[in-house]
């Protein structure tokens, strides 16, 4: 009998998380998500996945909070022991994320912490905590941009952090192979999403500048994301690790 894997998705709630969360539940895996204020939406997620046959559940984290990983994991763990009878997971996306773009001299400090906490700090610990609790065998998968690749003004304190979790993740593989756990990342490009929504909105020809320097001639949809996190989530993907995966359509070539 094959044990049903699981996928806990951080920032599972809304946006390339959620389409995650349904792509990994299409290909019969189970999901466990996150989410930091919005308990409705992240429970109509657990009920979409529980639409399609698999089992869910959602649990409050804040990513940029440290100090509260600990009990996190505690109810992580009763829930994977009421819902799935076992303390493992197998599969870590590490999604969750703010946006706070500003020219590089205007960046104040508030904003780059803040920015360091979520998309550094935050997924350093958290991987740190739960490592044990990630099943031998499994994957972690990092959500990074293109923006590490190619530059765009106002985004260099974002960028930087998520070039930091680039470097991570060839640690995290290094270190972690010998318990045959893979890490990858996913970078992706500008997706239209209520993440990138005030900037499609407060610049009218973004989308046309958009659609112009990308290759296959638009922004990318969630639903262009969600099928690469589920992807390397699968046996197919096993011998994929340590890599950088782009899914931005050929922006900037």
């Amino acid at each position: 009998m094959t044990t049903t894997k699981i996928a806990l998705i951080t920032g599972g709630s809304r946006g390339l998380g959620k389409n995650a969360a349904l792509h990994l539940a299409a290909k019969g895996i189970d999901v466990i998500l996150t989410y930091r204020s919005k308990q409705e939406e992240a429970e109509e997620v657990v009920n979409q996945v529980s639409a399609n046959g698999q089992t869910a559940a959602a649990l409050q984290l804040d990513t940029s909070k440290v100090a509260t990983f600990a009990d996190f994991k505690e109810r992580l763990t009763a829930a994977l022991k009421e819902k799935w009878g076992r303390d493992t997971f197998d599969f870590l996306v590490n999604n969750a994320g703010i946006d706070a773009a500003s020219p590089f001299a205007k960046t104040t400090e508030e904003d780059f912490d803040n920015l360091f906490n979520v998309h550094f700090k935050g997924v350093y610990f958290l991987t740190q905590t739960l490592v044990d609790t990630i099943a031998d065998g499994g994957r972690i998968i990092n959500i990074s941009t293109g923006l590490t690749r190619f530059a765009t003004p106002g985004y260099a304190a974002y960028a930087s952090m998520k070039g930091a979790i680039e470097v991570f993740t060839k640690y995290l593989a290094k270190e972690l192979g010998s318990r045959g756990i893979a890490a990858n990342l996913v970078a992706p490009g500008i997706v239209e999403t209520d993440f990138t929504k005030e900037a499609f909105g407060s610049h009218p020809g973004m989308h046309d500048f958009i659609s112009s320097i990308t290759s296959l001639g638009r922004p990318g949809q969630p639903d262009d994301i969600g099928p690469v996190i589920a992807f390397l989530c699968t046996e197919d993907a096993r011998w994929i690790n340590a890599q950088r995966i782009e899914a931005s359509g050929g922006m900037f070539l």
